[in-house]
């Protein structure tokens, strides 16, 4: 098959683009960097450098494609982030359709079935209603949890304040996901012959927030590390304080909200909660901790 992937060769791409070329396919991975085509050539892919905000650009990398993995970038600038990320998704609704490409896998998010109350994850409701219009094109919607990399984040707040927190309590159940099980689930779906628009949920573990602190505290010698739960404010301050932009710090703020209240995770607890990856938290970590 011949298979157009973007996400460059970041947590996700990197690995998928090589359980493809494994096994045959003719993989082009689109990267917004020319210096990462010498890289991706080294994979056995073809490198196809350009803007995914780009119609013109993501049409020419997608025809003759029998299928493409779609990834909006997660962060699109500092302001107008919402806007921003569908207006990419445009311009991948667009290319498909232009391109004649058939069978499609999008990289979507637990709580992308909400409009709102969701923070950034709003963008990928929008999108997955784009792709949900494409005629003639089979999508599966990969529905993501909450990626266990995140938790890298929270590396100067242990060093600083001997704590992990954040805007839910420590005992609500979050699914939790490793961007290696993505790039397997996504490879398994852009290989089958699949047809209408289908959501497929992509969980490594569901775990609670005292449970993630508890495993990481024993991973790095801090058997005591607890989960604190902060206010909106508190929460929102903390990240601007860090250096985040108002409007991401708002955004992520408002995800945080949407756990607590288990809006997000609502529609995947609805569908049996299913957990399909196979990294589990003691295993990332191990990971995480060569970073602490």
């Amino acid at each position: 098959m011949k298979i157009t992937i973007s996400g460059s060769l970041g947590n996700i791409g990197k690995s998928l683009a090589t359980q493809l070329v494994a096994v045959g396919h003719d993989v082009t991975v689109i990267s917004s960097a020319a210096d990462r085509k010498e890289a991706i050539e080294k994979l056995g892919a073809k490198a196809a450098i350009g803007s995914v905000s780009d119609p013109e650009f993501l049409k020419e990398a997608f025809v003759g494609a029998d299928a493409v993995f779609a990834m909006t970038p997660p962060n699109m600038g500092g302001a107008n982030i919402i806007a921003n990320t569908v207006e990419a998704g445009k311009a991948f609704a667009k290319a498909i359709t232009e391109s004649g490409v058939k069978r499609v896998v999008m990289l979507s998010s637990i709580g992308a079935d909400l409009p709102t109350g969701n923070g950034p994850i709003a963008g990928l409701y929008h999108i997955e209603n784009l792709y949900r219009d494409l005629q003639a094109v089979s999508v599966t919607f990969l529905r993501a949890g909450l990626f266990f990399t995140n938790f890298y984040n929270d590396i100067p707040l242990i060093k600083g304040m001997g704590i992990m927190g954040a805007n839910y309590p420590g005992t609500i159940q979050v699914p939790m996901v490793y961007p290696e099980d993505i790039a397997t689930a996504a490879s398994e779906e852009l290989q089958k012959n699949t047809e209408g628009k289908n959501i497929r949920y992509i969980v490594s573990d569901v775990r609670t927030p005292n449970e993630v602190a508890q495993v990481f505290g024993a991973a790095i010698g801090k058997p005591e590390l607890p989960w604190v739960e902060f206010t909106d404010e508190q929460s929102l301050q903390g990240m601007i304080q860090a250096g985040l932009p108002n409007e991401v710090a708002h955004l992520y703020t408002e995800m945080g909200t949407g756990f607590r209240n288990g809006t997000i995770p609502a529609d995947f607890e609805l569908q049996g909660s299913p957990v399909n990856g196979s990294t589990k938290l003691e295993d990332f970590a191990q990971i995480w901790a060569t970073r602490f």
